[in-house]
């Protein structure tokens, strides 16, 4: 469904903060962005979002140009999952929702009762429906995030992107959040999610980009690409990528070992 080719950036001419960004997301696909902090990953997803118009290259949606389409007709393509964060307002959860509606309104225009359906229907995805009238700002960190997908699935895109969905969650609901980025894959979503975690790549994903200076250092399945090596490049930092036996179901399954001195 989404196509990356040669994106570029820079905010000055001389210092490039994306390279040449290649990609590609189909179906049911989840990409992980892996990086370390100050690499470029929020500006590739800025400029993904056209918050930032790139330099060069290009981004097509089934062969559409999707850098050429108006806002509303981009809204409607890709949706945007922020970290959890505070409104300035005591918006209820419901509102918040609701207001991935937006990319399907005309100016000026009112929710109607299909676009509260909508909304509805996407806390329910979610389980979340008994949260309707909770205050956002008074929710907690899993809630708020739980929230936040339910916007994007309102907004009714294929395409989610989504910036580090399990930053600030505790452990369980990190678990949470994976197991409901990869219900949503099985559905026909395409994600790239951005991750601090490396072994979320194992975890829930079918795909793996590595990314550090603002270049694709490599990319394809996690098997492949989430190594020691390529780990210990990335984060400049000795990292061990070894198995772990799972006692409880008799299997195996790859795990990232920081090493420290």
């Amino acid at each position: 469904m989404l196509s990356v080719k040669g994106l570029s950036y820079y905010y000055i001419p001389d210092r490039i903060i994306l390279k040449d960004i290649s990609f590609e997301l189909a179906s049911h696909d989840i990409l992980c962005l892996l990086g370390p902090n100050g690499t470029g990953k929020t500006t590739l997803l800025r400029c993904l979002l056209s918050l930032n118009k790139m330099k060069s290259g290009s981004i097509e949606i089934d062969g559409y140009d999707y850098t050429r389409a108006p806002p509303k007709k981009r809204a409607q393509m890709m949706a945007y999952v922020p970290q959890a964060t505070t409104m300035a307002f005591p918006y209820e959860a419901r509102e918040i929702v609701l207001m991935g509606r937006v990319a399907h309104l005309a100016t000026g225009s009112r929710p109607t009762c299909k676009d509260r359906k909508f909304a509805d229907g996407a806390m329910e995805q979610l389980g979340i429906l008994h949260l309707s009238r909770y205050l956002f700002n008074e929710m907690s960190g899993g809630e708020k995030q739980m929230v936040l997908v339910a916007r994007a699935l309102a907004q009714q895109s294929k395409i989610l992107i989504m910036d580090e969905p399990t930053a600030n969650l505790d452990y369980s609901n990190q678990i949470k959040m994976l197991q409901v980025i990869k219900s949503l894959a099985e559905k026909g979503y395409s994600i790239l999610m951005t991750s601090h975690f490396p072994d979320h790549a194992f975890l829930a994903c079918n795909k793996t980009a590595l990314m550090r200076d603002g270049v694709i250092m490599a990319q394809g399945m996690p098997d492949k690409v989430v190594t020691t090596e390529n780990l210990s490049k990335l984060y400049a930092t000795p990292v061990c990528v070894t198995k772990a036996k799972l006692d409880s179901r008799d299997t195996e399954t790859k795990v990232c070992i920081p090493l420290m001195n």
